[in-house]
């Protein structure tokens, strides 16, 4: 689950990044961020598969839970370190200006 909610993240990240490659938000920053994540939960899932086997493939519902939960922080941690690397950068010049 936790895999299946940052591939999706950064599949969109990926798209608004595709759409707008000109834009200074660090868009692509934040992609990269998500698709080393999903790396990193790929790695695992197919650690944890060659563990446990075909029983990877029926999780208990409490499991699913503490993943989704796992797979939100992960999305919501990305975005925290994107805002705060774009008010460090501060691309558009609009916290100088206070």
């Amino acid at each position: 689950m936790t895999l299946l909610i940052v591939v999706f993240a950064a599949t969109i990240s990926t798209v608004l990044w595709y759409i707008k490659p000109e834009s200074n938000m660090k868009i692509g920053t934040l992609s990269l961020m998500y698709w080393g994540a999903s790396l990193m939960w790929l790695v695992d899932a197919i650690a944890e598969y060659l563990e446990v086997g075909a029983k990877y493939f029926t999780p208990a519902a409490s499991d699913m839970l503490n993943d989704a939960y796992l797979g939100a922080s992960v999305v919501l941690l990305g975005l925290v370190i994107w805002l705060v690397t774009i008010l460090i950068k501060d691309p558009n010049g609009r916290l100088k200006k206070f």
